[in-house]
This record gives structure tokens, C-alpha cells and sequence, in this order.
């Protein structure tokens, strides 16, 4: 850092924070600069998840967050939560900046869609198609089809309800509460409710993918198929953009940070079934966007009354898409431009 020519300002997004804001500090002194610490969680509470709260390290980084964290001279956070949590707890006063989607966190086109679905069927059995085409002339996913003579794309009569989850496959998020719900769902289907076959995608990488992957070939779904793929990057928001609804199992290890996931879904105007936890009414607004649940029999329920008689263009689950396509939403640069920029500028 001490290579670098002198800069006005230097921004540190917080975790990981040990040794960086430290390191950063003495930077800012070296180059006569302004620190500005964008805190998005707690490291100490992250290292919780492993180790446990009284843990000596753990209480060792809560003291070094609190004690370098006032050395900053400007503090942005993630949520209203955690600016409270900072002023009343740390004695550091920030300003809220909400994660923003990016631009290309939108709806797909259907031709795009059906290009992706065509890409993953070629490595993931739940993107071929169920069904042969009546049409010598149609290419087709399990989603879509498109007549080759025209290009012309349409939905698939009878297809699947696609579902996405995404995940860094941590202790934080507990996927069992989801393969629950879907055990459920499968039953509500055996005895008769007028529910589509599922196909949910789990996409990311971590440590706890083996396991869960362990988990998921166990079950013996005949309605519902799981894949977990690693997608590439740009592929990613494309399916966000194709998908019938997002869920969101992260539990904030502060309490006092948002899940970027369903930021990016909301971009994507996909509506989201998040997980209960203490802030999460900042970003999901209960039978607005989305639905808040508790554990797997709400999710399950939730999942049954939002696909009910799908995919016609009513109830729940059109009005929240709806909603979150006439919201406008700032995206990320938008955000910038209007919360930090004014700070910077009247401290100049």
C-alpha cells in the first residue's frame, strides 16, 4: 500500500478486518489520508460460527474490531440495524448504504432463457426436456421451446417450477430446512394438490457442499429434481432472471447484516422466500416482495400456496413480481452516488 500513489481516501469493506483496518490505518497515516471502514458484518461474529462466542480469539478480534473501527474517519453500513448497533455499541457513528444490484441483475429475455437452458442441459439432467416435441422443428429445454425455422420461443405446456437458491455453503445457512420443505411439497403432491415438479438449483461452492450433496442423493423425489451446479459468472444472473422464485436460507451471524443474494434476485425481480432473522425486514417486506418463514412447515407452506394452479398469471406470486418490477430500485452506482458522494464532498 505504500507503493501506491497518495490517495485521498482509502475504503475498506469490513469483513475481514483483521489485520486490514489496522493496516489501513497506518496507511492513512503515512499518506495523510482518510479511512473510510464499510462495515457489512462483525469478524468477530463470523469467527463465532466455528469457534464459539467466549471463545479467546473471538473476544480478542470483538476488541480489536471496536478498538480500530473508531480510528476511521468516515463509516458506511449495510443496514439501520447495525448503524444503531455501531453508535450504541462501538461508539462509532455511520451512514446506512443499502447493497444495490448491479445493472445486469434484470428479468431474461425468453430467447435468453432458452439458450440457457439449452447450455445447462448438456451437463444437468434437470434442464433436458421431459417430453418429446410434436414438432420435428423444435429445440427444446425442460422450460422452454423454440421452433428452429422462425426462432420463435415459448414456454413449455406443463413445465416445472424453477426454483434457485445460492449459497458459499457455510455454517450460517442450514439447507435441511429446505430439502424438509421439499420432502413436503412432494407429499402435497401425492395426495393430490394441484402442485407442479420443482427443479431447484443450488448454486455456489463451499465446505459443506459434499455433505449436503450426501443429504440430497438420498431422496427420492419423483416430482422434484436438485442440482447444485457452479455456474460461470455471467451465466449466474442470467437464471436468476429466468427463475420462478428465490429462497434464501442465510441467518446473519450479527443479525445485523442483509443477504446480497436477494438483493441480486431483487434486481432480477424474482420474488424470495426468506428465512427469519432480525434486520431481514429491511430488504424483504412480508407479503409485499416475498414471504418471511421460521423453519421448514412454513416454507413448505409457503411453497404450496405460492405455486398453487401455476403458472397462471395471478395470486401471490405475480403480485409480488409485479411489485418488485414498479419499485424501481437504485441500483449500486445510483446508491453511491446519492449517500456517499454528498458525505465526502461536505467534509472536503
Amino acid at each position: 500500500m505504500l507503493k501506491i500513489d497518495q490517495p485521498s481516501y482509502i475504503l475498506l469493506q469490513n469483513p475481514p478486518g483483521l489485520p486490514s483496518i489496522a493496516v489501513a490505518w497506518v496507511a492513512c497515516l503515512f499518506w495523510r489520508s482518510k479511512l473510510i471502514i464499510d462495515w457489512h458484518n462483525y469478524g468477530y461474529t463470523i469467527m463465532s460460527l466455528s469457534h464459539g462466542r467466549n471463545h479467546p480469539l473471538v473476544q480478542i478480534a470483538k476488541w480489536y474490531e471496536k478498538l480500530f473501527g473508531r480510528l476511521s474517519d468516515y463509516n458506511l453500513c449495510v443496514t439501520n440495524a447495525m448503524k444503531e448497533d455501531l453508535w450504541v455499541n462501538c461508539n462509532i457513528k455511520a451512514v446506512t448504504l443499502y447493497d444495490k444490484p448491479a445493472s445486469y441483475f434484470k428479468e431474461t429475455p425468453l430467447e435468453l432463457q432458452h439458450q440457457l437452458y439449452m447450455k445447462l442441459a448438456k451437463d444437468y439432467e434437470p434442464f433436458k426436456p421431459r417430453t418429446e416435441s410434436v414438432s420435428s422443428n423444435a429445440e427444446m429445454s425442460a422450460f422452454t421451446e423454440m421452433d428452429e425455422k422462425n426462432g420463435h420461443v415459448i414456454k413449455t405446456r406443463g413445465r416445472p417450477a424453477l426454483l434457485i437458491s445460492s449459497t458459499s455453503w457455510t455454517e450460517d445457512e442450514d439447507f435441511s430446512v429446505l430439502l424438509k420443505a421439499l420432502e413436503d411439497y412432494e407429499r402435497y403432491i401425492n395426495e393430490g394438490v394441484k402442485l407442479p415438479s420443482l427443479v431447484c438449483v443450488i448454486t455456489g461452492k463451499g465446505p459443506l457442499k459434499d455433505y449436503y450433496n450426501r443429504l440430497i442423493n438420498k431422496l427420492h423425489f419423483k416430482h422434484i429434481q436438485i442440482c447444485t451446479p457452479w455456474l460461470e459468472a455471467e451465466d449466474y444472473p442470467l437464471l436468476l432472471g429466468s427463475a420462478d422464485l428465490g429462497v434464501c436460507l442465510h441467518k446473519s451471524s450479527s443479525g445485523l447484516d442483509l443477504p446480497m443474494k436477494v438483493v441480486d434476485m431483487f434486481g432480477c425481480c424474482l420474488p424470495v422466500c426468506a428465512i427469519h432473522f432480525e434486520c431481514l425486514h429491511e430488504l424483504v417486506k412480508h407479503n409485499e416482495n416475498g414471504l418471511i418463514f421460521r423453519d421448514s412447515n412454513e416454507l413448505a407452506e409457503q411453497l404450496k400456496m405460492l405455486f398453487l394452479g401455476f403458472p397462471k398469471l395471478e395470486g401471490k406470486l405475480h403480485n409480488f413480481r409485479k411489485n418488485l418490477r414498479v419499485s424501481k430500485q437504485l441500483r449500486w452506482d445510483e446508491s453511491w452516488d446519492q449517500t456517499v458522494l454528498p458525505l465526502l464532498g461536505q467534509n472536503d
